[in-house]
């Protein structure tokens, strides 16, 4: 079994910026390692590192950023192999590990409970881990999002055998994890510039349940338990069925019914999973939920809790598709659920480009307009990113529910609306 290198002199990262290497960086920060680091832009996550104490450098991932006396470097997937960093690290013969290397190293070392899924991963990942603190079970936990209750970070590390981790399946990274307890949220497509079509979807998936071993537990929930309809306050039957998850592994792990309800009933929500408050364009008041949806599936699923929570409110949406190729690939999807969602008005903004993993030849076959023309309904209408906020001012009378949605940086505007 490969164990981490002893770390005498730090720890670095490449690309720590991202929401799953930033909660590495902060699992070696507790543990009392020397913490540094690059990406390409500054961002909140950044920022809090650097006040944790990690010394980071933005936009400039040069070789001289990593250092002879090195014990270790990490980093993203999306880190390419001519990176000036990397390059140089493999130089100097320092242990050389991408983030699903390095989390699955941990993984071997504790009691492991890995969520997996096309969606609601994040979400199932902050219940468990939430339900585990509360059942006095002090577990480590890594989670694509915030969570409030970890202070506001994507990281909570514990003191006992046990690990809760989010299991991403782009370019297959969760076949580097051996969990004793896998979570299965469901399986759709997507990915599919890496995976090319759902069946190999299906065979990656499958290959990771495979890591199981003899004593291990899959963990899927067809039936969304009864009682959790009136625990559970945050809105949505996804949500209801994410719950569910949480408490049949609380079963799982022989933990009583009581404390899996109360620690259910009291959540209330990560960083940007229908993130709901108040909020005001000029003097205009609004209501604002900012979601990270970025899948048709989980924009359908969001809208309708939107107009379950506010059955008479407009509802308003603003999207930035995230990532070409998942525009392309899903294109059809896309333009269905945006014809059904029960919601007023539509606003798409820019393609989120995603440095590292786009093709020259889709971004020239797709883009916003494109998906407005195919949606063709009057109102869905095209705003480029610059000019939402005057869109908004003009357009908006007071009390709509506007939803600010995708996985890039929409929350930007997000952050505007106060």
């Amino acid at each position: 079994m490969k164990k981490l290198p002893k770390i005498s002199n730090g720890v670095h990262f490449i690309g720590i910026g991202g929401i799953g290497v930033s909660a590495l960086a902060r699992y070696y920060l507790a543990k009392g390692h020397q913490v540094s680091g690059s990406d390409l832009v500054a961002s909140e996550i950044t920022q809090a590192l650097k006040k944790k104490g990690a010394k980071i450098t933005i936009n400039s991932q040069l070789a001289r950023n990593v250092l002879a006396n090195m014990d270790l470097v990490i980093y993203s997937p999306a880190v390419p192999e001519n990176n000036p960093e990397l390059k140089q690290a493999k130089k100097l013969g320092i242990k050389c590990l991408s983030y699903p290397q390095a989390l699955g190293e941990l993984t071997k070392k504790h009691f492991t409970i890995a969520v997996c899924g096309t969606h609601g991963k994040s979400t199932t990942t902050a219940m468990i881990g939430l339900l585990l603190v509360k059942a006095g079970l002090d577990p480590t936990v890594i989670v694509g999002t915030k969570v409030k209750e970890f202070g506001n970070t994507n990281c909570k590390v514990g003191k006992s055998k046990y690990l809760v981790i989010e299991a991403d399946e782009h370019f297959a990274s969760f076949l580097n994890y051996w969990p004793k307890i896998i979570v299965l949220t469901n399986i759709e497509a997507d990915h599919l510039d890496y995976y090319k079509n759902i069946k190999n979807v299906r065979r990656a998936f499958k290959e990771f349940i495979s890591h199981l071993p003899k004593d291990g537990k899959l963990i899927t929930a067809k039936k969304i338990e009864r009682k959790l309809t009136s625990v559970v306050k945050i809105p949505g039957r996804h949500n209801l069925q994410n719950a569910t998850l949480a408490l049949k592994t609380a079963r799982a792990l022989k933990i009583p019914d009581r404390i899996s309800f109360k620690s259910l009933s009291e959540y209330r929500g990560s960083w940007r999973r229908f993130e709901v408050r108040q909020g005001k364009v000029g003097k205009k008041k609004i209501t604002i939920v900012s979601d990270y949806g970025h899948h048709p599936t989980e924009i359908k699923a969001t809208l309708q809790a939107a107009r379950e929570k506010w059955p008479e409110a407009k509802i308003w949406c603003l999207y930035q598709p995230h990532q070409y190729q998942r525009t392309y690939y899903l294109f059809k999807d896309f333009v269905k659920v945006f014809r059904q969602v029960p919601i007023d008005r539509i606003i798409i903004t820019d393609i989120y480009d995603v440095a590292g993993r786009e093709e020259k030849e889709i971004k020239k076959k797709t883009n916003s307009k494109k998906l407005i023309k195919a949606i063709n309904k009057k109102w869905t209408v095209y705003v480029p990113k610059k000019k939402i906020l005057n869109y908004l001012r003009k357009n908006l009378r007071g009390r709509e529910v506007v939803v600010v949605m995708g996985a890039g940086d929409i929350y930007e505007i997000d952050k505007s609306l106060k």
